[in-house]
C-alpha cells in the first residue's frame, strides 16, 4: 500500500516541494497534493506564477479547492474565481460557507460582487445578500446559516435522519440546536449526547435548556469573549424574538481575535490602520504621519523645558549625561503599564474595585522599580562623578519619574475607557512623549532646587 505523502511544515519546504510537483501532469499534481492542508495550498498559490496557479486550480478536487480558496485574501479569491471558469467557480461558491463568501464580497468591487453572485444558486446568493446587510464587525457579519437544527418534538431516530440529509451542507456539527414550533431556540444538544441516546428518546428529554446566545448586532469582541469564557465551538445567533437565524463558529472567532490584536498593535504604535510587509512606502508613511506630526509638535515642549533650565545645565554639565536615561526609563515604564492595562481591559469586566486594585498595584510596582533603579543609578552617578549630591539628585529624580511614568501608563487608558473611547489610542509614542515632559521637568526642577549643593 502506498504511503500517503504529507505536506512539508515550513513555508520554504512547502514552496520547494510544490514547485517540483507542479511540473507534473494534472493527474500527477492531483495525486501528489491529495493530502495537503488547505493553508499549505494557499501558501503555494500566493507564491506561484500565473501559469502554475492555473495548473494548481485545474488539478485540485472541488472540496480541496473550496477549502484552499477560503484561506486566500479577497483579491486572490476573486482572481481564482475568474480563472476557474463559470461552472467550477459556481460549484466552489455554492460549497463555501456563506459567511466566508459574504466576507469576500464585502472586500471586492460592486461589479465583481454582482458577477460572483450571478454564478451562485438563487437560494445561496439570497442568503449572502442578506448577510451583507449586517455590520461587518457584529455577530450578524460573522454568522453562517449552515447548521443543523431539530424541533424539540423529534425523536433521536428522526434527528439522525435529518443529520444524514443535511450533513453534506455543513461541516459545523459540534452542536445541534433545538427550536419549538415558533422557531424560537429552546435548547442545544451535543453530538456525543445524541450518539449515546436511545432511538425512541425525544430531543426534549435530552437537550440542554440553558442556551447562551447572541443577537445579530452583538459586537464581535463580545462574541469572542463569550467563546473564551465558555470554551464554545459554535454559538447561536438569534433575532429580537429569540428565533434562530444563524451560528458563529470558532474559526471565525479566531480570525476576530487576530484582527483585534492587529488593531491594538497598530494603535499602540500610533498607526490607525494595518501596515504589513506588503504595504507600499507611500501608504505606510501616510498612515503613520498624522500621529507623528502631532507628537513632533508636542515634543517641542520638551525642548522648551530644557531651555528654561539652561542656567542649571551650564553650572552642572554632568546633568546632561543622565538626561536620556531619565527620559527613557520613564517612557519605558509607562509603555509597560499601558500594555498591561489594555490587555486587561480587553479581557476583564472592569468595575470600581478592579480599577482601585489596579491603581494601587501599579503604584507599588512603580515604587519598587523606582527604588531599585533610583538607588542603583544614584550609586553609579555618585561614584562616577565623585559627587554624593549629584547621585542623590539623579537617583531621586529617577525614583519620582518612574512612579509618574507607571501611573501615567495606567491612568490615561482608564480615563479613555471611562469616556467610551478606545484606550488603545493612548499609544506608546504618546505616553512616551508625555513622560518625557514629566521626567525632564522633575529632573531639572530637582537639580535646580539643590543647585547650591551641586556646584
Amino acid at each position: 500500500m502506498k504511503e500517503k505523502r504529507k505536506a512539508p511544515s515550513e513555508p520554504e519546504d512547502i514552496l520547494e516541494e510544490a514547485d517540483r510537483i507542479l511540473e507534473g501532469t494534472t493527474e500527477e499534481v492531483k495525486r501528489e497534493l491529495r493530502y495537503w492542508q488547505p493553508y499549505d495550498l494557499a501558501v503555494v498559490y500566493r507564491d506561484a506564477k500565473m501559469t502554475k496557479r492555473s495548473h494548481l486550480l485545474s488539478a485540485l478536487e472541488i472540496d480541496q479547492l473550496t477549502e484552499m480558496i477560503r484561506e486566500l485574501d479577497p483579491d486572490l479569491q476573486l482572481e481564482a474565481f475568474q480563472m476557474l471558469g463559470r461552472e467550477r467557480a459556481a460549484e466552489v461558491l455554492n460549497r463555501m460557507d456563506n459567511d466566508d463568501v459574504a466576507d469576500m464580497m464585502a472586500a471586492v468591487s460592486l461589479e465583481a460582487k454582482e458577477f460572483l453572485l450571478s454564478l451562485m444558486e438563487r437560494e445561496e446568493s439570497d442568503t449572502v445578500r442578506h448577510l451583507l446587510t449586517y455590520e461587518p464587525e457584529t455577530a450578524g457579519g460573522l454568522m453562517t446559516n449552515r447548521y443543523v437544527w431539530f424541533y424539540n418534538r423529534y425523536t433521536v431516530r428522526e434527528a439522525v435522519e435529518k443529520i444524514k440529509a443535511f450533513a453534506e451542507l455543513t461541516k459545523h456539527v459540534h452542536y445541534f440546536y433545538v427550536v419549538n414550533e415558533q422557531k424560537r431556540i429552546v435548547g442545544t444538544l451535543s453530538y456525543r449526547e445524541l450518539v449515546l441516546a436511545q432511538e425512541n428518546e425525544t430531543i426534549q428529554e435530552l437537550m440542554n435548556e440553558k442556551v447562551i446566545s447572541v443577537t445579530a448586532d452583538t459586537d464581535q469582541e463580545e462574541v469572542a469573549k463569550l467563546f473564551e469564557q465558555y470554551d464554545f465551538l459554535s454559538m447561536p445567533v438569534v433575532d429580537a424574538d429569540d428565533k434562530l437565524i444563524g451560528i458563529v463558529t470558532v474559526d471565525d472567532v479566531i480570525d476576530v481575535l487576530r484582527e483585534e490584536a492587529h488593531e491594538d498593535i497598530n494603535k499602540l504604535s500610533a498607526t490607525d490602520k494595518t501596515i504589513d510587509f506588503r504595504t507600499n512606502a507611500v501608504t505606510a508613511a501616510r498612515r503613520r504621519l498624522p500621529w507623528l506630526i502631532m507628537l513632533l509638535f508636542l515634543g517641542l515642549v520638551s525642548g522648551s523645558i530644557i531651555s528654561r533650565f539652561e542656567e542649571t545645565l551650564q553650572q552642572v554639565v554632568a546633568l546632561t549625561f543622565f538626561m536620556p536615561m531619565i527620559a527613557g526609563m520613564t517612557g519605558n515604564t509607562g509603555t509597560q503599564s499601558l500594555a498591561v492595562v489594555i490587555r486587561g481591559l480587553s479581557s476583564e469586566n472592569i468595575d470600581k474595585a478592579i480599577v482601585r486594585r489596579l491603581l494601587w498595584r501599579e503604584l507599588f510596582v512603580g515604587l519598587i522599580i523606582g527604588m531599585v533603579c533610583g538607588g542603583s543609578v544614584a550609586l553609579v552617578a555618585g561614584i562616577w562623578q565623585s559627587s554624593v549630591a549629584l547621585g542623590l539628585v539623579v537617583g531621586c529624580s529617577l525614583f519620582l519619574t518612574v512612579i509618574i511614568g507607571t501611573m501615567a501608563g495606567t491612568v490615561i487608558p482608564l480615563i479613555l475607557y471611562k469616556c467610551n473611547a478606545d484606550p488603545a489610542v493612548a499609544s506608546g509614542p504618546l505616553i512616551t512623549t508625555l513622560n518625557d515632559i514629566f521626567s525632564l521637568t522633575v529632573y531639572f526642577g530637582t537639580a535646580t532646587v539643590f543647585l547650591s549643593y551641586l556646584v
